[in-house]
């Protein structure tokens, strides 16, 4: 079966209905019923490897180690991303595949350093069109996203349609506090640049400290 065969969409009400059933489950059981009403082809997990990426990555390893996890590998990376990537995919046995943009695109950003004159154009080279060439393919995207991150956020629910995808953010309810408990009690690494004094981290021409 393709991946093109593969890919459904969902009616509001079916949305509605999916999200009545997953807020009574907890992020564990949330993930395990995915794989219950979906496909795994039809499932589509990113990580930047940013900051603490490590939560949802842990979670997904334990309950589906086969799940690939999509890296959106911009060229413009910290070293320490991509150690850290690394670190992850070792101790967890992680399925990760870079996604790129064209060669050529990449190289005009390069040598035009984009990020300097029109920083979202280098974005959007680098990072959006990577992302859209794939996320056609999947009926689902995985997000780590909760909503005390942010106002907008904390307007979401657990499934919602957004550009003829559906995104699916199981730690949405999950606190800060919990997080934090989370990571205590399994003991996961943080990204190294945190100790540095960066709290969101991207592409290294455009995040500073205390950032992203």
């Amino acid at each position: 079966m393709s991946l093109e065969q593969v890919k459904r969409t969902f009616s509001t009400e079916e949305i509605k209905s999916l999200n009545i059933r997953y807020r009574k489950l907890s992020v564990n059981e949330r993930i395990a019923q995915l794989y219950h009403d979906f496909l795994p082809e039809e499932i589509m997990l990113t990580s930047s490897f940013a900051a603490t990426s490590a939560f949802l990555l842990h979670v997904f390893s334990k309950i589906n180690p086969q799940q690939k996890i999509y890296f959106i590998n911009t060229g413009y990376h910290f070293d320490e991303t991509l150690e850290y990537k690394e670190q992850l995919t070792q101790l967890y046995g992680l399925k990760v595949e870079d996604v790129t943009a064209e060669k050529w695109e990449h190289d005009f950003t390069t040598q035009d350093e984009t990020w300097k004159k029109d920083p979202d154009l280098c974005c959007s080279i680098n990072k959006v069109k990577p992302l859209e060439v794939i996320k056609d393919n999947f009926t689902v995207w995985v997000s780590g996203l909760m909503e005390w991150q942010s106002d907008h956020r904390s307007t979401l629910d657990i499934f919602e349609e957004r550009g003829g995808i559906l995104k699916f953010y199981p730690l949405l309810d999950v606190s800060k506090e919990e997080r934090e408990a989370y990571i205590k009690k399994n003991e996961l690494p943080f990204h190294p640049l945190i100790s540095k004094g960066y709290f969101s981290i991207g592409c290294k021409h455009c995040t500073v400290p205390g950032a992203g």
